[in-house]
């Protein structure tokens, strides 16, 4: 189920609400009590493997344009 960040304009407390994705949009109270919160746009970052952990090698040979060099 998705995490939804919320931030109270009352009291400025940030808290985290799990629901469906279909409530995304639904007021959240405030865990102190408060009315006037607002969803916090929040972003996601993902991570692919290019191997054991090391970065992908660098791009070698010639440059240019092309990269191999034929721009002369």
């Amino acid at each position: 189920m998705p995490r939804y960040d919320f931030r109270c304009r009352a009291c400025g407390d940030t808290f985290e609400v799990n629901r469906p994705m279909v409530a995304a949009g639904d007021p959240a109270p405030c865990p102190a009590g408060h009315d006037d919160t607002v969803k916090l746009l929040t972003t996601v970052g993902l991570a692919g493997r290019a191997g054991a952990g090391s970065p992908a090698p660098a791009p070698s040979g010639g440059g240019g344009c092309c990269g191999g060099g034929c721009c002369s």
